[in-house]
């Protein structure tokens, strides 16, 4: 789709300086030049004589199909966040963005067990049938790039630090031919500054802000951009960030119905405790060995220690919840600690060349992260012990009943290896070609003790003092393809393109899950059958594996109606791998698969004043995988059923004044099964979809109707979701000034897809917000004052429970957008 209007600038970082890290002692020891005022994209004599009519739109350049191309000339709903947009909108973080794209929905997960910031759970275009997050869980739907690098884990994508960045690319729709596994709905692309040996550039920035009832937060920030020679630089960005809390764990007691036993937290008494503290530093060289060939090795890494939940209770003071009767807003009561140590890096290495006139490029990249959490889970206690006595299976070495709350103490260890070679034609041909291969492999290392403190030893796990459940377990995913594209010019006007990607996947699950031989005789050390052993756990009870291989294509005829304009159609597949089941008595699921008719546009009026481009699309979804908690809050993944999803999606640009700018953007989505999803699979393996009330399912229960009936809504996406921006700039003091008004709004969403669990957790209700910011620039200075959710609306993101939805869903946790919050930034550039 479209690029917000855009300004010429010299080299900078994409926040104009928002914050200040490493790079600021370099940049202002060194550096005496300024940086020029913010101006509209001009003709030359429009520039000359200052007229005020002349303001067009800048065209932006997208590598969305592996080539440079024009924005407009791309026959692809994609959506451009620009450099400078990103700095106008105060883009930090993937929440931020999110809001900008109505293509984007999203979860978030700090890995492991705790409830906070960390992955990003992205979804694209209604394609969602839950939660996915889950480390033995499906694999995204839409996947995410750092440049040429993905950066999505078996869990989710690393959620970057936007600062110094060139633009970000949102393509919907699938994009598997180019992209494969994980592109099944949509790629984000996040393309940062490169390197630039033409000259020296630096800059920092400064923000502080506060949360209204609330912490105080803090962002420090800055690049440097430095040329080693005529043909070689180094460009270098940092941050520390302190993001405030705004949910507080308010004390209070807790009493479980068959002990009678009341625990109470009274030592984690805290305000504000959902902090987070971020350091992070990005690195890349680019080396141009000759006019041919350009060597550009890159390295990122993070780390972020979190507290507390963003998870809020609305039941803390409900007396049947075991709760004493206490309450406050945007507050939980939680009895164990909540935490999260997360460390990240990601090196690359991009080579560019030319093989006689075909452009080669090599791309490697390398991710390893680490995430040690803890996290409260005094849930799934209380509300076992309620529904079925579950308090009565705890007690000490002495036989005397104990507190059966739970917490966790979890290690998670992520790793992927990705390569991609490919070559591309000359793109001035009438007959163009994109050709490659791809593989990767990624591992995640997981253990997650389930611990209930004083446990007699009989029933522990062997070797894990007051464990009560125990997963160690190694699961590898790989994933190789062949991959092409040709682009033929039938006329000056018709283009048509073909692609085809042809791919191969496995994965393994091998390990230990579950209880101690004293504790249940039907899972865990009762079920191993090697001695075999991970993370020290007892012995192995888990080693399956799953292979598949495949072919997914791409059709694409474009009319150019003429330069402004072109209209185009699309069909188009995507997919996502299959894998295991951790429950070893359930059978692997399958890849599912995506298949997407689509009709679009790209448009440009009024001397490109006006930009509007929109799609109009059809997507079928084919044995789409469905997870959810089941018995013992495990996970399970099914090959659902059909579905469908039908939209539109549209933005548009318009430089309405020389002073005034609007951008817009809006998408409706249809999404909802097209066939019954009873709950159980067939001896074919595939999905029943007959089960009127009567019906007795395999393990002998008489059923009332399928579990989500044809028609059922898709959680996850709203069926509207838009945006609009208007900034007016206006000469003042010797400077530029600023004011601007942005409005987002997301209509309301379910948050599973069978009828009685969506019917406890509930709807997430519609939601606008607003943010509002005034500044000021003048030669290489600038402030800004922002308001963010100026009028302070409890935004309603996500919801879940500790375990199953109609055993404790009664207890969900909504996730609220942060309150409104008041900032200032100051920022310089050299």
């Amino acid at each position: 789709m479209h690029a917000s209007p855009g300004t010429t600038r010299s080299s900078g970082p994409r926040h104009g300086l928002r914050r200040l890290p490493l790079a600021v002692a370099v940049a202002i020891a060194s550096s005496s030049m300024t940086f020029a005022p913010m101006a509209w994209a001009q003709s030359a004599d429009a520039t000359q004589t200052k007229d005020k009519e002349a303001r067009t739109l800048d065209a932006v350049t997208v590598t969305a199909q592996k080539r440079e191309e024009n924005l407009q000339k791309v026959p692809i709903s994609l959506q451009v966040l620009g450099n400078q947009q990103l700095e106008q909108q105060d883009v930090a973080s993937f929440n931020d963005y999110a809001k900008l794209v109505p293509s984007l929905s999203f979860g978030t997960s700090g890995g492991g067990v705790f409830s906070g910031p960390g992955f990003v759970q992205l979804y694209m275009r209604g394609v969602a049938s839950g939660n996915d997050a889950n480390h033995s869980g499906s694999q995204p739907s839409a996947s995410m790039y750092l440049d040429e690098q993905p950066i999505t884990t078996i869990t989710g994508a690393l959620d970057i630090h936007m600062y110094d960045i060139e633009r970000v690319e949102a393509l919907a729709g699938p994009q598997g031919t180019l992209y494969g596994a994980n592109s099944q709905s949509g790629t984000v692309r996040i393309i940062t500054k490169k390197p630039d040996p033409s000259g020296y550039s630096a800059g920092f920035a400064v923000e502080g802000s506060q949360i209204d009832g609330g912490g105080l937060g803090h962002v420090l920030e800055g690049f440097v951009n430095i040329p080693l020679s005529s043909s070689a630089a180094v460009r270098l960005v940092g941050w520390q960030k302190h993001d405030a809390g705004y949910v507080d764990n308010i004390h209070g007691t807790r009493t479980f119905p068959t002990s009678g036993i009341t625990i109470d937290n009274a030592n984690l008494v805290e305000k504000n405790f959902n902090t987070a503290d971020t350091a992070g530093i990005r690195g890349a060289v680019r080396f141009d060995i000759n006019e041919n060939w350009t060597i550009t090795p890159q390295l990122i890494a993070q780390k972020m220690k979190a507290h507390g939940s963003t998870g809020v209770d609305p039941n803390v003071g409900n007396t049947s919840f075991g709760y004493d009767s206490a309450t406050a807003d945007l507050a939980v009561k939680h009895f164990y600690p909540e935490s999260s140590d997360d460390r990240w890096y990601q090196a690359a290495l991009t080579v560019e060349g030319k093989i006689g006139n075909f452009d080669l490029t090599y791309v490697f990249s390398h991710l390893k992260r680490d995430v040690d959490s803890e996290a409260d889970y005094a849930d799934y206690g209380f509300w076992y012990d309620t529904v079925a006595g579950y308090g009565a299976y705890f007690y000490d070495d002495n036989g005397n009943l104990i507190n059966p709350a739970q917490y966790i103490k979890a290690t998670d260890g992520y790793t992927r290896t990705s390569h991609e070679l490919r070559l591309a034609s000359p793109q001035d041909r009438r007959v163009r070609v994109v050709a490659g291969l791809f593989w990767q492999q990624q591992g995640h290392d997981i253990f997650q003790n389930y611990k209930v403190d004083g446990m007699a030893s009989a029933i522990e796990v062997p070797g894990y003092s007051d464990t009560l459940w125990l997963t160690a377990q190694q699961r590898r995913d790989s994933d190789e393809a062949v991959f092409g594209e040709l682009a033929f010019d039938l006329t000056d006007k018709f283009t048509v393109t073909g692609g085809m990607r042809y791919f191969r996947n496995k994965n393994n699950l091998k390990g230990f899950f579950g209880y101690g031989a004293g504790f249940s005789s039907s899972t865990g050390v009762s079920q191993c059958f090697s001695n075999e052993q991970f993370h020290g756990a007892p012995c192995t009870n888990l080693d399956k594996g799953t292979h598949e291989s495949g072919s997914i294509g791409r059709v694409n005829l474009t009319w150019k109606i003429d330069d402004k304009k072109l209209v185009y159609a699309t069909w188009s597949q995507g997919y996502r791998p299959g894998g295991i089941n951790r429950r070893g008595t359930l059978p692997p699921y399958t890849s599912d698969f995506l298949t997407n008719y689509e009709f679009g546009w790209k448009t440009s009026w009024a001397d490109n004043k006006l930009i509007f481009n929109g799609a109009l699309f059809r997507e079928d979804w084919s044995d789409f995988q469905f997870g959810y908690l089941g018995q013992n809050g495990l996970t399970e993944i099914r090959n659902a059923a059909q579905a469908r999803i039908q939209g539109l999606e549209m933005d548009l640009a318009w430089a309405a004044t020389y002073n005034l700018q609007i951008s817009a953007g809006a998408a409706w989505y249809d999404a909802k099964l097209t066939k019954n999803y009873c709950g159980w699979i067939r001896a074919d393996g595939s999905s029943e979809t007959v089960c009127p009330a009567g019906t007795v399912d395999p393990n002998g229960n008489v059923v009332t109707g399928p579990q989500a009936a044809a028609g059922t809504r898709l959680p996850v996406t709203a069926k509207f979701k838009g945006n609009i921006n208007a900034r007016y700039t206006f000469d003042w003091q010797g400077g530029e000034a600023f004011w601007q008004v942005s409005l987002a709004h997301q209509g309301n969403r379910t948050n599973d897809l069978r009828a009685a669990q969506s019917a406890v957790f509930g709807t997430l209700d519609a939601y606008t917000l607003t943010d509002v910011s005034v500044g000021w620039r003048k030669n290489s200075w600038s402030v800004d004052v922002f308001l963010k959710n100026a009028f302070d609306k409890r935004a309603e993101l996500a919801r879940f429970s500790e375990c199953a939805a109609l055993t404790c869903g009664a207890e969900s946790y909504t996730v609220f957008s942060q309150p409104r919050t008041l900032g200032v930034r100051f920022s310089k550039e050299f």
